[in-house]
């Protein structure tokens, strides 16, 4: 409960809060494992550190009784400062005639700020909010093939030899891209006609900065625009994807132009181009419209925003999944 309730303004789904949580709920339980089996490994070797513990433990009860009990509190009290603080100097030299780190006993939270419990003094710990962008992002790749695009897997043998030099420019961007994304990175938008290899390209780029550690989230225009529509008109109760959308390290648009054009769709795509460039928080746009037809589709002051704040990358050839289903089709040779 006071998960949902101290992050529902952010605007993640039940779900995507409960798995963070979980996720972070998981880390700190395995941290305090270790940490106990270190303790009980160190203990067995050495009993009298077992016994320092004990002694430790008995001197903070002791300090509740010298304050519950009155008297000469301030007394008592430094003498058993001066008593805990002999144990634990005795403590770090056992150790160390161990050869083991000053914390070897202590336990090794994955967060220090918030020793992963998400919160710091109530409020949302920024271990827990990457957790969330990273379980939104999850939830919305689920269904995408990032696994099956990689850039040794492009082939510039597809291209005609007329194009093969600006393909493989494009190319190389697109790895360098991604071998240095950072969020400074430009926004580019991947122009041309279908089958070209701009979703081949654009996964891999996806796949690449996952493996960096950014929150990539990859869908095409049309699936996301429903995904947008059935959560504004009530019709899912899930509320996160244009969080997930907005917040993502990387945003991968697929197929802008496909998808059946409103005036709610029309202006979700601008709001969203908008707010991450606002936002500083780079987008790829893949398209087979060109820049006209794009203005004829989403207007002026959308193209003006693609013109002013995009790297575009023009894409030339022939249809390659064409190609590739004549491949296939022939008769292999014996």
């Amino acid at each position: 409960l006071h998960i949902l309730r101290g992050g529902a303004h952010l605007g993640y789904s039940k779900e995507v809060y409960r798995n963070a949580a979980a996720k972070l709920a998981d880390q700190r339980a395995k941290a305090e494992r270790e940490a106990e089996e270190r303790r009980s490994a160190f203990f067995s070797a050495c009993p009298r550190a077992a016994e320092i513990e004990r002694q430790l433990s008995r001197t903070a009860l002791a300090a509740a009784r010298a304050v519950l009990g009155g008297g000469n509190v301030r007394e008592n009290l430094s003498r058993l400062k001066e008593s805990n603080q002999a144990l634990q100097r005795e403590q770090q030299e056992l150790l160390q005639k161990a050869g083991l780190p000053g914390d070897f006993l202590t336990v090794h939270y994955s967060c220090p700020k918030c020793e992963d419990t998400g919160y710091v003094d109530g409020i949302l710990c920024s271990c827990l909010r990457q957790a969330l962008r990273e379980e939104a992002c999850r939830q919305l790749n689920a269904l995408t093939p990032l696994s099956l695009s990689t850039f040794e897997s492009f082939s510039l043998d597809y291209y005609p030899e007329q194009t093969r030099a600006s393909m493989e420019k494009i190319l190389f961007n697109c790895m360098d891209y991604a071998k240095n994304f950072s969020f400074s990175s430009p926004n580019i938008i991947m122009m041309g006609s279908t089958g070209l290899g701009k979703t081949h390209l654009s996964l891999a780029i996806a796949r690449a900065v996952i493996e960096k550690g950014f929150g990539v989230v990859y869908g095409s225009v049309n699936n996301l625009i429903e995904k947008l529509e059935r959560e504004h008109f009530g019709r899912d109760e899930e509320t996160s994807t244009r969080q997930s959308l907005m917040d993502c390290d990387l945003l991968i648009l697929d197929d802008l132009g496909t998808e059946f054009r409103t005036a709610f769709s029309v202006a979700e795509v601008y709001n969203l181009i908008n707010t991450r460039q606002m936002t500083r928080r780079p987008t790829i746009i893949s398209t087979n419209l060109t820049m006209k037809e794009l203005e004829a589709a989403y207007t002026n002051r959308f193209t003006s925003r693609i013109i002013a704040d995009y790297v575009r990358c023009l894409f030339q050839g022939d249809d390659i999944r064409q190609k590739k289903r004549m491949q296939a089709s022939q008769p292999r040779r014996a």
